[in-house]
């Protein structure tokens, strides 16, 4: 059966394909050998420029086309003859060494030099620095953006909504009056301060050798500074050098990056519940679309499905994630093989996230509030105002202000009449008194409307 949207296992290559299109080419098969021969191509003109190095000649500018060119150039079809060769070295990074090695006979300067290729390295050289790459591109030209885009989205509804009151829900149970662009604007600060967190966070790349100890590079070239080298080197793909490893990068900056990423998705599952549930009571309606169905039998239903999609695809991307974050900085002494097949599954994990992302803004695209549902919640909640009441009589001296205002009020409804009678005979100053009584429920509502502006931009 041929691997189409209709067979793939993954929903991610499946279902999902058209959404996660744009993480292909960076965690594909594909893109991580076009990775693996970027590194051998760059390490390889490293070499070339040191005069230590005598026996590798200083390369002419066409030598270096050829090779800029292998690399800006590799094709699917470059890959498979990867594969190809590794289906009989059955090494994924040795069928690199000699793919390039194929394609440096090509070229008579080069073909002399192919002893060159992967010099003194272990594959984990390669792959750390290859996957580093890939992490980075999949963060700065794909979630970044759309995280950007969501943050931009919550701030509009959040400016929308500043001055919309609301009924609080504390406990489930009705609280004190917020705004709803408040309540937008606290998920827009606590996403803003994850992926802050996020963006401070440089992908690490160690080119050590077998043992992170460069003994085969002194044993060849004593003379070489090979750690100043290796820095160089890998600052030279815009990484951050870690100086002292085992065999391999010891991955703890992947797991700051997908705990961070994790805490992203925490903050938008509960984005993504309150709103399921304002929908639910009417405080948001939502467009529909009339193509679309909601129920195979309930015609009138417009279901919160994006929302569900994006709440169901960020816990799958956090239960990967979690995994990745937890086993990846463990490797039994200098180095095991776990590690190789685990990494394989951040392209699912980030899949999920991009696929999640895309159902949380079209889910916001599509929702607008009800003013006169969500007033109807606060017209007759009087009994709200027995905070404030208790807490000006508490500033004026009075007894058991709060045991008060708890036999008026607590279990019970309220009307205005019986509030405004019990603040009438109130032992409070009279100017206290008037603006007590100039209070409604739709009034009570501190700074919200001000915080609900107040995020940095």
């Amino acid at each position: 059966m041929e691997l189409s949207p209709l067979t793939a296992i993954s929903s991610i290559d499946g279902r999902y394909a058209g959404k996660t299109r744009a993480l292909r080419e960076i965690f594909s098969e594909h893109g991580l050998i076009r990775r693996r021969v970027l590194v051998e191509v760059r390490w390889f003109q490293a070499l070339a420029a040191q005069p230590a190095v005598e026996e590798l000649p200083v390369l002419s500018d066409a030598a270096n086309a050829f090779l800029d060119g292998l690399v800006a150039d590799h094709s699917i079809e470059n890959s498979q003859r990867v594969k190809d060769i590794e289906a009989k070295t059955n090494h994924d990074v040795k069928a690199v060494e000699y793919y390039l090695a194929e394609r440096f006979a090509e070229h008579a300067e080069l073909a002399p030099s192919t002893g060159f290729v992967h010099f003194a390295c272990t594959s984990e050289d390669i792959n750390n620095l290859a996957y580093g790459l890939m992490l980075q591109d999949a963060f700065s030209d794909v979630l970044l953006p759309q995280l950007r885009e969501l943050d931009s989205v919550l701030r509009g509804k959040a400016q929308e909504y500043a001055e919309l009151a609301m009924l609080s829900r504390t406990h489930g149970q009705a609280a004190s009056p917020t705004t709803l662009g408040k309540e937008l604007a606290n998920v827009r600060q606590r996403l803003r301060r994850q992926l802050g967190s996020l963006e401070s966070i440089t992908p690490l790349g160690k080119f050590n050798g077998a043992v992170g100890n460069y003994n085969a590079h002194v044993a060849a070239y004593p003379g070489v500074d090979w750690p100043t080298l290796s820095r160089s080197f890998v600052e030279s793909l815009g990484l951050q050098w870690n100086a002292l490893t085992t065999q391999i990068e010891p991955h703890d900056w992947m797991a700051e990056t997908f705990h961070g990423l994790m805490r992203c998705h925490t903050v938008l599952i509960d984005l993504c519940r309150d709103l399921w549930g304002y929908i639910s009571i009417g405080y948001f309606t939502q467009k529909a679309n009339a193509q679309e169905v909601g129920s195979s039998t309930m015609p009138h239903k417009v279901n919160p499905i994006d929302f569900e999609n994006a709440e169901g695809n960020l816990g799958v991307a956090n239960a990967l994630l979690g995994h990745l974050a937890a086993k990846l900085p463990l490797s039994r002494w200098q180095r095991d093989l776990t590690d190789s097949t685990v990494l394989r599954s951040i392209g699912t994990a980030y899949g999920h996230t991009v696929v999640a992302l895309d159902s949380l803004q079209k889910g916001l695209s599509k929702i607008v509030a009800d003013p006169d549902r969500i007033e109807c919640d606060l017209t007759e909640r009087w009994e709200l105002l027995a905070e404030p009441i208790q807490t000006v009589m508490r500033r004026y001296g009075v007894e058991n202000a709060y045991e008060q205002l708890k036999a008026l009020t607590r279990g019970k409804g309220l009307d205005r009449e019986t509030l405004h009678a019990f603040i009438e005979q109130s032992d409070i100053p009279d100017a206290a008194k008037q603006t007590l009584l100039e209070w409604t429920p739709r009034s009570y509502t501190g700074l919200a409307s001000r915080l609900a502006s107040s995020t940095d931009d």
